[in-house]
């Protein structure tokens, strides 16, 4: 089977599309903390030192608004108990995240 190489320089293609999202800053770290299953704003902010409560924010909303995780309020009334978890789109990357990880380790 040939592999198909798609033009990642132009701007309409699905692939530059993915990448440019998932390369984000913090969202690949996020993508594997949230593999451990559902966590809330403050662990995932222990988990990930110099992470600001700012850009954690901005962040989980932009990887909710793509479909990667969903957002679930467990408790309306203050405080809050949110939980943020991974899709089946975000947990679909396990696989190829692994692939970089292994590829890391190899080539360190």
């Amino acid at each position: 089977m040939d592999l198909t190489i798609p033009d990642v320089l132009e701007e309409s293609c699905a692939t530059r599309q993915a990448l440019e999202r998932l390369a984000a800053k913090w969202r690949i770290l996020l993508i594997y903390a949230l593999m451990d299953g559902p966590q809330r704003p403050a662990r995932l902010r222990r988990r990930l030192p110099g992470i600001t409560q700012k850009v954690l924010t901005e962040t989980l909303r932009g990887m909710e608004a793509d479909g990667l995780i969903t957002r679930d309020v467990h408790k309306e009334t203050v405080p809050q108990h949110v939980e943020y978890a991974l899709t089946d789109l975000g947990r679909s990357l396990q696989e190829p995240l692994a692939a970089i990880c292994a590829w890391a380790v190899e080539h360190a």
